[in-house]
């Protein structure tokens, strides 16, 4: 068993910054990928970056790509998410999640790659 519990969300401006944790209570951190999703109201979960169980391979969604940063101290056990240039379409309860690694073959991009899931946390960006 695996528990994430996130946190880092709140209120922030378009263009400003917040930087979202999950810390992970597994015993091998290192054996998982590890991944972000975020969901808007009236929408479906999506995908938003992931990083494999060393951190030296990443994968971010379009939409978030050259913005976002997704990051891993497995000493600490802790994922990272740097958010910056932040959008009113990035509000949404930001979910962090691990599967079972330490890498994949094709991109973890759907909710079935990830086993355990976090609380969630909620961005909200004004315009």
């Amino acid at each position: 068993q695996v528990q994430l519990v996130g946190s880092g969300g709140g209120l922030v401006q378009t263009g400003g910054s917040l930087r979202l944790s999950c810390a992970a209570s597994a015993r091998t951190f290192s054996n998982y990928i590890m991944g972000w999703f975020r969901q808007a109201p009236g929408k479906e979960r999506e995908f938003v970056a992931a990083i494999s169980g060393s951190g030296t391979r990443t994968y971010y969604a379009e939409s978030v790509k050259g913005r976002f940063t997704i990051s891993r101290d497995n000493a600490k056990k802790i994922l990272y998410l740097q958010m910056n240039s932040l959008k009113p379409e990035d509000t949404a309860v930001y979910y962090c999640a691990a599967g079972q690694g330490p890498t994949w073959y094709k991109p973890p991009r759907e909710s079935q790659d990830y086993d355990y899931w976090g609380q969630g946390t909620q961005v909200t960006v004004s315009s």
